[in-house]
């Protein structure tokens, strides 16, 4: 047994301007391949999930005997090079891309996380938020364990760690049956790939085959890029375990309710991704037609915010009869940087990012499509673009519903304080952003566009009906905002 750890710490990164969309915890990434490069695999992979988290980046490396483990904070090209994945050879690899939800932005947090336990080593990366995650980490302290980081990632790892008495696939089970909350969670030893995914399903995590290697991914088009064959998502509550002998699996906790979180649909996972059987890019087209539909507009020309307005801004332009265009070029390259921009920049904000084709534009009535507004700060920037760019009327059309709770499965979004339409109405939201017209898709028009079941999928950010019990505190919380809702 044998762990080495390569390990570097630099500043954290900063957003550029506060972004009116939800993120996501974080990508996660694994391959059981002998024979196969599987540390350029694994970078390939995260490459192709980068859009899930772009804080920090890891892979870990088992070859049998030792595990070797490179993590850094920053985008996965800027995290590896040829040298740094040379240095990792094995045939076993896990990785892992992460934006925070819960634990700060430092390089301790970020992952694979790496246990020494009874029998030998582990690394850990996971997708997801734990609502138990104080009470099994006062329980480990108590019983000896320390910890580097304040995620609760670090918790689990230390649960299994705990646990093992036999193997660590019984050490998986058993922390299973412990954990609360949302997870997606893929586990390297020396000689074994695990996956586990919580019993409501709330993050997805694909399988797939690679001619005789497997793969498991967050999304089908990390399976993609790596050229592997999907071949079905973990079940909630199920544990894979992959090794010399193949794939077994064992279902170790019930299933509850399907709760898939409805946001994969609406922006998480990447259009050219498929979950539930559905590829995104065209349910998110559907989307675009439903809103069309439920809220017309005379208007001159339907454009999107790039990119992940595009496709539900194509399917209103393509209902409503009214031309779609560009109006709005992103500069792909802002992202997140070391360097801050000075005052005058910041300033600037949201054109860091997004510059009007005045030509395109000006004299015109706009639809414009976006997925989502969350805390309304670009959106009213947007807007404001928009008409010194010479647009005449500026009507958002939003191909989801409004955004009124908080979320506890994985999403920056765990106070009501984040959210602009927990505490005003949608005519107030619009007057607010400035804009002459502000539409949202309705609750049966966005699970008419996903091709599933409104039982399929957890709506909590939109209706409150939290799958997953809450903690005390968080109950209260969301009662409190309920009566607020009430009242406006």
């Amino acid at each position: 047994m044998k762990l080495i750890a390569m390990e570097k710490s630099v500043s954290p990164l900063d957003s550029d301007f506060s972004d009116d969309r939800p993120e996501e915890a974080c990508g996660v990434f694994g391959v059981y391949g002998p024979g196969q490069d599987v540390s350029r695999l694994t970078y390939f992979g995260l490459h192709a999930l980068q859009h899930r988290g772009q804080e920090s980046a890891g892979i870990a490396v088992a070859d049998g005997e030792s595990t070797v483990v490179f993590k850094d904070m920053g985008l996965v090209p800027q995290v590896f090079d040829e040298r740094k994945l040379a240095s990792l050879q094995g045939h076993i690899a896990v990785g892992h891309v992460r934006y925070s939800t819960t634990g700060s932005t430092r390089w301790e947090n970020s992952q694979p996380i790496h246990k020494v336990y009874k029998n030998g080593t582990l690394a850990l990366v996971h997708n997801g938020n734990l609502l138990n995650s104080r009470e099994l980490r006062q329980e480990l302290m108590a019983n000896g364990s320390r910890f580097r980081s304040t995620s609760d990632t670090e918790v689990i790892a230390g649960m299994i760690a705990k646990a093992v008495d036999d193997s660590i696939e019984t050490a998986t089970a058993a922390t299973m049956k412990r954990l609360l909350g949302a997870y997606a969670i893929i586990i390297m030893t020396e000689s074994q790939l695990l996956a586990i995914r919580d019993p409501y399903g709330v993050r997805p995590l694909s399988i797939g085959k690679l001619g005789a290697s497997w793969v498991l991914a967050s999304e089908t088009c990390a399976l993609d890029i790596v050229g592997a064959t999907y071949e079905r998502d973990v079940k909630p509550g199920e544990m894979i375990v992959i090794d010399e002998r193949g794939l077994r699996s064992e279902q170790v906790v019930t299933p509850k309710k399907p709760s898939l979180c409805v946001f994969e649909f609406i922006y998480f996972a990447r259009p050219d991704s498929r979950i539930n059987s559905q590829n995104l890019y065209v349910a998110r087209k559907r989307m675009g037609m439903e809103l069309a539909k439920e809220e017309p507009i005379e208007a001159d020309l339907v454009i999107g915010l790039p990119d992940s307005g595009t496709p539900a801004a194509i399917g209103y332009a393509q209902e409503s009869g009214i031309p779609f265009g560009e109006g709005l070029i992103k500069n792909r390259y802002v992202g997140r940087t070391f360097i801050q921009p000075d005052e005058t920049l910041r300033q600037l904000g949201v054109k860091l990012k997004l510059n009007p084709l005045s030509e395109v534009i000006e004299g015109k009535r706009l639809v414009v499509v976006d997925d989502s507004i969350v805390r309304g700060n670009t959106s009213r920037q947007i807007v404001n673009i928009l008409k010194e760019a010479g647009a005449t009327e500026v009507h958002l059309r939003i191909s989801s519903p409004p955004v009124t709770f908080p979320c506890f499965y994985g999403i920056d979004t765990d106070s009501e304080g984040q959210l602009i339409a927990a505490a005003k109405t949608v005519e107030e939201i619009g007057e607010s952003l400035r804009a002459d017209s502000l539409k949202y898709l309705s609750f049966e028009g966005l699970v008419r566009a996903t091709g599933c079941r409104r039982e399929d999928f957890c709506l909590a950010c939109f209706d409150g009906e939290y799958p997953i019990p809450l903690s005390e505190e968080q109950e209260l919380g969301k009662l409190v905002l309920e009566s607020e809702i009430v009242k406006k």
